[in-house]
């Protein structure tokens, strides 16, 4: 065999070797289309949070006037009682079991248990509507005593306003979270994920799971700094 076929030959053998590992990676590290488009949304929704919790530091450190302390404040919206740091308390249980019933949904998904998996998602969304169901009892309250986002009659102004937006961005995604729990749950009872494969109801769970780390950053730089 002349040099140039060998050389060929060999460069043949090279390149068929290089695609064949190109492919081997690309196999390794295939991540359905799905999942990724919920990671790029939770990353990009960190950020969003992460600027929400900066900015209420900010707002507490540089302001003039007297920020409320919490266990006051919250205690009048109260009547005086001790009852919202327990409120408080026991929304964050809520929401934490809400984590737990939720990796049980994927868990039981996976192993293709439908009426498992169906009513482990449901009381995930009742855990959520608990939740914010719990949160509207703080905020009326709290307006009761006069708290608004403009103003606050018992320290900084800039409480109201950074409390009321954070909690009810927070908010916001739970309510959205139990409604999409709820639809991905009816779809799991009809089989419609049957032949399609339960990849859905672990995306539902990383949203949710993200939902409730991010409510434990916020009850602690509310409440207890």
């Amino acid at each position: 065999m002349s040099e140039a076929a060998t050389a060929g030959a060999v460069g043949h053998d090279g390149m068929d070797g290089f695609v064949d590992d190109w492919s081997a990676d690309k196999q390794a590290y295939h991540v359905p289309w799905g999942k990724a488009m919920m990671w790029i949304f939770l990353v990009s929704d960190t950020f969003i949070f992460s600027c929400f919790l900066v900015g209420y530091l900010h707002a507490r450190v540089t302001t003039t006037q007297p920020w409320p302390p919490q266990s006051e404040i919250f205690a009048l919206s109260f009547g005086g009682a001790p009852i919202p740091l327990i409120l408080i308390a026991i929304m964050t249980f809520v929401l934490i079991t809400s984590s737990g019933t939720m990796a049980m949904a994927v868990n039981y998904g996976y192993r293709r248990d439908k009426t498992k998996t169906f009513w482990l998602i449901c009381a995930t969304a009742a855990f959520g509507a608990t939740f914010v169901s719990m949160q509207a009892f703080e905020w009326s309250k709290l307006i009761a005593e006069g708290v608004r986002p403009w103003t606050n009659p018992f320290g900084a102004t800039q409480f109201g306003s950074v409390f009321f937006m954070v909690t009810g961005f927070h908010g916001l995604h739970v309510t959205g979270g139990v409604i999409y729990l709820l639809w991905v749950a009816q779809r799991v009872k009809r089989g419609y994920y049957d032949d399609k494969g339960f990849e859905i109801v672990e995306i539902a769970g990383l949203y949710w799971h993200f939902v409730d780390l991010v409510w434990v950053f916020i009850f602690a730089f509310f409440y207890l700094l």
